[in-house]
């Protein structure tokens, strides 16, 4: 009989229905199966047609009919999956915080940094991170194999946060711009990975290339601003590491993973700008075995222990297992530890923090207690959604909590809020914003890589010491004083009670602690090409003790007791079992002067340069009669008065009675006094001597025996942090001896000054400069001698006069600040100036300043920018900001260094023109707004403009765009914008200088390395005497008067607080010559164009006298000579830089004097311009004769622009 049912007659609202047949009985099977329908899979009842039940309806959780699907239920007998009744999770997160906007302002620091700032999102990792499995469906392990990139925790972005919870999903409720996050599935190469390139399978070496991958995709991107938008980047890595570390146990070791962690770091931490990282520390992979070891679970044991061998086959208890644990505790531990370094935070817009939510993880467990399977894919190994939900979770408070208190997730199925940014920690949390101080331990890492593909000894075993390779080394020693004995290289900071400890197993040249991976020595990178290497000291201790072995360096040594130290060594040597001291080729370190000169103001006729010269002379001819087959490095006296800044500073932990007691006769001098001449000139001679022994060659009359003197000490530059202090991270304790900081540093620019030619080794030495280990050559494969050197005469370079520096000595009785700060920038004076800065081209960057080839004629040394630089100090390198620093030594924002993050505020841009001056005055400013040691509103500022070259050199090819009328116009923009946004500044307008001498220039005669049609076509390759050459003449002079004649308008004359200033001793150029005539290359970079460091000094000294001369009275023409006290001093009467206000005061003291009548101050004006027009015909001429004295071919026709 057919059922039959009434229909829509059911009210499920009132549970009410009828079900007739076909006149009268009740069909109880319909009501039945209805009901089963609306029943789960694995929950549905047996039929019994006995009465009849209450239909069902459908509810509003569960509005469909119901399939195995929607069941969660598998027709095959899962007793596990029953049993062990999952917990339920809602996968969607709702997000409490109120406050998702960002700041007004896009941070330049990583430390200031918002949730809503993030515009970019990546990840690097493994299948944790690729989400294999993470959407499987039950049982089926197929899908264990699909990669669920939408799903993934820290960069997934499928759906939105109330369905799918991931970290890119969070940060888009902050910022829905945000790009990069991987959506459905596939692998890295998908287009919906997007900035997801985590590699299923992936190791810790694997990462490198997953970074270059990003980068390219981030760089490639039309969405993504490289350099300027903001990046989150998530790297976990370390899983597949440890599965496999009983099979492979070098490759997987903890070093080797700590390694390849810090070398995909490195190359972020290089290249990628703008960066917050978070480092996910590895999850603590034993508590994973419950899951294996549960019976009742219908886990794929075969696979698993395929996929994980290391952690699944071994037994409990087992030393296997103890040994895993072991090395996953190490992976955290190193992971941490190479963090707090600091090595990733030496930039302000770059962080790497720990996130160590995962570092405890336990297995999550059901009410019943038995391992939840549901939080893991059917292949019992990779995490489920359920697991990425809580990851992501954790991640994301992670990111919130300070460094010291960061959430460790013990229990995954526990219950997780996102906590949210707040008034208090608005920003997510690196070491700095948490008021965090890394643990640092007494060892640190210090250690360099070395490249170097040939290691190999000589074929023959070298007979004659000018064939020595680094391989043939088999003995090293070392001679000296308290720095190579290693006072305090361990100390840790304000330990003076351990200043006694010598360290020598650290010491730059002698040391064998660790290896290079972790200390940098001379002895360690040597270790690199010869392992059998011996003779070099280790831990701490006497010279004395056995472990000293042939570092013989005695703390407090003179030169004097330097032949006793050399005896003691050939005895020690001759008796050493470890080498033959006739035949094995032995190199031998000397190091001595500093406690000399130290003394050297007490008994001038004791310490003087001929005892010093006669002691070491001693100490050579003693083993150059006693050692066979050595190279011994004599490393030149080091120029020690830099130091005196660590004293003067008051700012700095370092007291003026350390300085009496450890060098008084250097270190306690006053600036500007005879004692310190006295000094300066006794350091000159002591180098002087030492370098004319050795050039006499006394030592060079054996084949097996040689003295190399390394001369990279002559001249230092101290580490300057960017408020202009020391960095005293260089230096032990009692802020004299140096730290293992400066002894790594040490070591490398010993080796590379023995790697270089004799008359072309490094002859200064900056303690910040990134130095890379240099590699011996197929050309050069010989550590450098004299003769294998090919050098007639062993003076170092002469065109570059290496032998000097480029410091200036300031007569003046400093000037202390105003009594009160002036308002008015006309009774400004130079101890007022708090902050300097620059705008400009390449020549305000020093571009090509120091360079030696084309490698780096592009290079900005900007640390010794006449305008901005300050590298070492005023006595070292004449600089605008070195010499302000005798007056202010708070002064802020000048550059060191060559790296961009060391610019400080000279924003200037190689081959900029005016046409890019504003934009450099845009940057200036919000540069100086964001910036928390700026006190934007009451600090006086100095900036220095100095722009047009590349105009003019560009001005034959277009006329238009480089017309002098536009070059006015871009200079008049930029000045509006400094005159409406900056307030208490004084700007320098340098004017332009005159081009038409460097056509004087002999380029093919001089080697100058670029052809001149590539640098400045309109003047270097116009014909002498030509109509395009006195064209351009007359072009040059008209950018001078026509950009003069804005500044004196008086339009940037309304502010009482702001003034803008020609500085003219650019104005009548005359080009260096030398005793021949010729141009004096010295000034000049080597492309012949750009200026050297003598030249940029010389700049520097020009306009600061310009600045203390009254506007009219100005010097508007620059000699170039070498004098070290040509600076101008400020006086009694006229104290300020000279404005054109307060120019007027000095008129009035000149008409006064000569009683005569007063000069009205527009006539200065005309003075001025009418004196660029006389002073044009007059250099013109003398030009002209100077330019027929040198005739020259004319050039190719000019096709590429100018890079000055």
């Amino acid at each position: 009989m057919p059922l039959t049912t009434v229909n829509h007659d059911i009210d499920c609202s009132k549970k009410e229905a009828l079900l007739k047949n076909s006149g009268e009985e009740i069909a109880p099977v319909g009501i039945e199966l209805w009901n089963n329908m609306l029943t789960p899979a694995g929950q549905k009842k047996p039929y019994h047609f006995r009465e009849v039940p209450d239909p069902k309806c459908p509810s509003e959780k569960y509005p469909y009919i119901f399939t195995y699907r929607n069941s969660n239920y598998s027709p095959f007998p899962v007793v596990s999956r029953i049993e062990a009744q999952p917990q339920e999770m809602n996968l969607g997160t709702i997000i409490p915080c109120s406050d998702r906007n960002p700041s007004n302002a896009v941070p330049v620091s990583v430390h200031n940094l918002r949730p809503g700032h993030i515009k970019v999102i990546g990840a690097l990792g493994d299948s944790l991170t690729s989400a294999n499995g993470a959407g499987s469906s039950l049982n089926s392990i197929i899908d264990a194999l699909i990669q669920y990139r939408g799903l993934s925790w820290s960069i997934g972005g499928d759906e939105n946060l109330t369905t799918v919870t991931t970290l890119a999903n969070i940060i888009r409720e902050f910022n829905p711009s945000l790009v990069g996050f991987s959506i459905g599935k596939g692998n890295e190469d998908k287009p919906n990975s997007y900035l997801n390139q985590a590699v299923a399978g992936a190791r810790s070496d694997d990462i490198t290339q997953q970074i270059r991958r990003l980068i390219n995709l981030m760089k490639n991107d039309s969405n993504i601003n490289f350099q300027e938008d903001w990046k989150l980047i998530t790297l976990f890595i370390g899983g597949n590491d440890l599965c496999d570390n009983c099979d492979d146990p070098i490759r997987n070791s903890p070093e080797y993973y700590i390694w390849n962690i810090q070398s995909a770091l490195d190359i972020l931490h290089k290249e990628v700008p703008h960066t917050f990282v978070n480092l996910v520390t590895i999850l603590d992979v034993i508590p994973v075995r419950k899951l294996y070891q549960e019976k009742s679970t219908d886990c794929p044991r075969l696979i698993m222990r395929s996929i994980c061998p290391c952690i699944f086959k071994p037994k409990d208890n087992s030393s296997e297992i103890e040994n895993l644990a072991f090395l996953n505790r190490r992976y955290q531990e190193d992971t941490h530890r190479l963090v707090e370094s600091g090595r990733y935070d030496t930039r302000e817009d770059f962080t790497v923090v720990v996130q160590p939510l995962l570092e405890k993880a336990e297995m999550p467990m059901t009410p019943d207690g038995l391992p939840d399977a549901s939080y893991f894919a059917p292949d019992c190994f990779h995490f489920h959604q359920k697991s990425h939900t809580q990851a992501a979770r954790g991640l994301w408070n992670n990111m919130l909590e300070p460094i010291a208190e960061k959430t460790i997730l013990q229990r995954i199925e526990a219950e997780i809020t996102l906590k949210c940014p707040n008034q208090d920690q608005p920003y997510l949390m690196t070491y700095k914003n948490s008021n965090y101080t890394y643990h640092k331990e007494n060892t640190p890492v210090y250690g360099s890589q070395m490249r170097c593909k040939d290691k190999a000894p000589s074929i023959e075993y070298p007979t004659s010491v000018h064939s020595l390779k680094p391989a043939d080394v088999q003995v090293i020693a070392a001679l000296g004083d308290s720095l190579t004995a290693g006072i305090g290289i361990g100390s840790a900071p304000n330990d003076m009670w351990d200043m006694h400890t010598q360290y020598r197993g650290l010491a730059w040249s002698i040391g064998g602690d660790a290896s290079l991976k972790n200390v940098t020595t001379l002895p360690n990178i040597l270790h690199e090409f010869n392992a059998n290497l011996t003779g070099y000291s280790i831990g701490i201790g006497e010279f004395t003790e056995t472990n000293a072995i042939l570092n013989q360096a005695v703390p407090g040594a003179q030169a004097r007791d330097l032949p006793d130290q050399v005896k003691r060594l050939v005895k020690i040597m001759k008796n050493y079992l470890k080498a033959k001291f006739d035949t094995d080729w032995k190199v031998i370190t000397i190091f001595i002067g500093i406690q000399d000169l130290c003394n050297y103001c007490k008994d001038i006729n004791h310490y003087s340069a001929v005892n010093f010269s006669n002691h070491v002379q001693e100490a050579l001819d003693l083993l150059h009669t006693e050692v066979p087959k050595a190279l011994v490095n004599l490393v030149e006296v080091m120029d020690l008065l830099p130091l005196r800044q660590l004293f003067l500073d008051s700012r700095l932990p370092c007291a003026v009675h350390l300085a009496e007691d450890q060098c008084s006769c250097l270190l306690s001098i006053k600036e500007g006094s005879l004692d310190l001449l006295m000094m300066e000139e006794a350091i000159k001679v002591y180098q002087s001597k030492i370098q004319k022994l050795i050039k006499s060659h006394k030592y060079d009359t054996r084949e097996d025996f040689t003295v190399v003197l390394q001369p990279f000490l002559r001249n230092i530059s101290l580490p300057v942090l960017q408020d202009g202090r020391v960095d005293t991270s260089f230096f032990a304790p009692d802020c004299f001896h140096f730290s293992q900081k400066s002894h790594s540093q040490l070591s490398r620019a010993l080796w590379n000054n023995m790697l270089q030619p004799v008359g072309k080794k490094d002859v200064s030495f900056n303690f910040m400069d990134n130095i890379t280990l240099s590699c011996p050559t197929p050309q050069h494969p010989f550590l450098g001698t004299f003769k294998n050197s090919n050098v007639t005469n062993p003076s170092e370079n002469p065109t570059k006069l290496p032998d000097q520096n480029w410091g200036s000595n300031l007569p003046c009785s400093i000037q202390t600040e105003s009594k009160e700060v002036p308002t008015s920038v006309h009774k400004l004076q130079p101890a007022d100036i708090r902050v300097i800065a620059a705008l400009g081209d390449s020549m305000m960057i020093a571009e090509g300043a120091k360079a030696i080839g084309l490698n780096d004629i592009k290079t900005a040394w900007r640390g010794i920018s006449w305008g901005t630089g300050s590298d070492g100090s005023l006595e070292t390198h004449t600089t605008l900001p070195n010499i302000l620093k005798k007056f202010n030594p708070g002064l802020f924002g000048f550059s060191t260094g060559t790296q961009k993050e060391t610019a400080g505020f000279n924003v200037a841009v190689g081959e900029a023109t005016t046409w890019n001056i504003s934009a450099q005055a845009h940057e200036l400013v919000e540069l100086m707004k964001k910036n928390p040691n700026l006190n934007y509103k009451e600090d006086w500022k100095l900036i220095t403009i100095f722009i047009g070259v590349n105009d003019l050199c560009q001005h034959c090819l277009d006329k238009e765009a480089y017309s002098v009328e536009k070059y006015v116009n871009h200079l008049q923009e930029a000045l509006d914008i400094l005159y409406k946004e900056l307030p208490r500044a004084f700007v320098n307008m340098v004017e332009i200088m005159e081009l038409t001498g460097l056509h004087q220039m002999e380029r093919e005669e001089s080697k100058c390395i670029l052809p001149g049609v590539s640098l400045c076509p309109c003047f270097l390759n116009a014909w002498n005497n030509s109509s395009d050459l006195q064209e351009m003449e007359i072009i040059n002079r008209d950018f001078q008067i026509k950009s003069a004649m804005i500044f004196n308008s008086g339009r940037y004359d309304q502010r009482d607080d702001f003034a803008i200033v020609v500085q003219p001793f650019f104005r009548n150029t005359f080009l260096p010559l030398d005793s021949e005539g010729k141009p004096d290359l010295s000034f000049f970079a080597v492309d012949c164009f750009h200026f050297s460091e003598r030249a940029h000094a010389e700049m520097a000294v020009a306009l600061w006298n310009n600045m203390l001369e009254p506007v009219g009275y100005k010097q508007s023409y620059k000699h170039f000579t070498k004098e070290r006290l040509k600076l101008k001093c400020p006086t009694s009467e006229y104290p300020y830089f000279f404005t054109s206000r307060n120019s007027q005061m000095y008129d009035s003291g000149l008409a006064t004097k000569s009683n005569g009548d007063r000069v009205p101050y527009w006539t200065v004006i005309i003075a001025a311009t009418t004196g660029i027009l006389a002073g044009s015909l007059i250099v013109w001429g003398l030009m002209t004769h100077k330019i027929n004295k040198y005739p020259r071919a004319r050039n190719a026709a000019a096709e590429e622009k100018t890079t000055f």
